[in-house]
């Protein structure tokens, strides 16, 4: 059975800073949480806890995992809408050409990792070494590289700080391995039904888990729910021109709803169980519809978040390296005495950012192009 013909191609939109904003703040959400464990930094235990209230310490410090669920509707929506504006309907996408696209930009990096990782391990450098019971290097590169690090670490229990990043990256790319091929073969109303049915099955697969914390968090189907409805996000997007007014409305509906998930977790997980991350996601995806319809751009202000979230990827995959070393040179110091661990957030952040800046102008890119350019030239 061949595909459906190819439909001219059409040159993508300009890119949305206001979306750049939700990312970045989405990773540094993620940053703050790996900062502020308990075995960590924790913001809790520091002077600063004096200063700002319980509450806002807790959505600081514990909201990373929601950051990424946010991260899956943003993805989701950006491949899609990109996807749309290119060839009008999902059903004519080219499958070398996506696949080309999203190899470019994932692989390079995430080898360059897996490389460094291998050579931490195999010199025994503390918080790198792989060695509970039921793991190994090998295990750990082939379920890394296999896309099913999340059911590894299910099965054997959590791997180092640096590997376990890269659970999110299994379901995201295996994910994007299938949408292509489901976008070529079926209907266009039966793709959007089945991704409809994964949107609302969200807190029925995350709740066959329990039992399971690990898995529980890092289950293929609950995250493949959320970058569904980024898709499903992105066909409302073309499909509908509403006033700019109407999204900027929808937008602070949105913006409400996310600011309830971060700072009222608790309080929705007592009255919405697992279908509380349902709620954070169609928060993200009515911010996201509202920043298109709205045309907004990101405040002044806000410049510095929107850089990191164009940065996310590569500050997802390397933050740890940084976040490890100042959480050890601050307890080299301090020793035990928290109270000016806060002090510690900014430089790590700082020191996150530039490591990922330089990544991307030095190697990401270059190595992004390259891959492209061959590609194209074989076609």
């Amino acid at each position: 059975m061949s595909g459906p013909a190819i439909a001219i191609a059409s040159p993508p939109a300009p890119r949305n800073s206001a979306i750049d904003v939700l990312r970045g703040l989405s990773i540094l959400l993620v940053i703050l949480h790996h900062l502020a464990l308990p075995f960590r930094l924790p913001l809790g235990s520091g002077m600063i806890a004096e200063v700002l209230s319980r509450r806002l310490i807790n959505a600081l410090s514990y909201n990373g995992y929601s950051a990424v669920y946010a991260f899956f509707v943003i993805s989701g929506f950006l491949i899609a809408k990109r996807t749309l504006e290119r060839y009008g309907t999902l059903g004519a996408i080219d499958l070398r050409s996506f696949y080309v696209q999203r190899a470019s930009r994932i692989l390079p990096l995430l080898l360059a990792l897996l490389m460094v990782l291998t050579v931490l391990h195999l010199i025994g450098l503390p918080g790198y070494v792989i060695d509970k019971p039921g793991q190994s290097l090998g295990g750990a590169l082939l379920s890394a590289l296999g896309l099913y690090l999340n059911w590894y670490e299910g099965q054997t229990g959590w791997l180092p700080a640096n590997w376990d990043v890269l659970w999110s990256l299994s379901i995201e790319e295996l994910f994007y391995l299938l949408f292509p091929l489901l976008c070529w073969k079926l209907p266009r109303p039966v793709l959007l039904l089945l991704l409809a049915a994964l949107v609302v099955s969200l807190p029925w697969t995350r709740a066959m888990s329990d039992g399971n914390e690990i898995w529980q968090e890092k289950a293929y189907l609950p995250a493949m729910s959320a970058i569904a409805l980024g898709v499903l996000t992105a066909n409302l997007l073309l499909a509908a021109k509403p006033s700019r007014i109407f999204g900027c409305c929808l937008f602070a509906l949105g913006a409400v709803g996310l600011i309830l998930a971060l700072f009222c977790g608790s309080e929705l997980w007592r009255a919405l169980h697992h279908g509380s991350l349902l709620f954070l996601t169609f928060a993200v995806a009515l911010m996201l519809l509202g920043c298109e319809w709205a045309r907004l751009d990101a405040p002044r202000g806000l410049h510095w978040l929107a850089n990191m979230g164009r940065l996310s990827y590569e500050l997802y995959l390397t933050h740890m390296f940084v976040v490890l070393a100042v959480v050890a040179a601050y307890r080299h110091v301090f020793d035990q005495n928290l109270v000016w661990g806060f002090l510690a957030y900014p430089l790590a952040i700082i020191g996150c950012v530039a490591l990922a800046a330089w990544l991307e102008r030095h190697f990401c890119k270059p190595v992004e192009r390259a891959l492209r350019l061959r590609f194209s030239a074989r076609a």
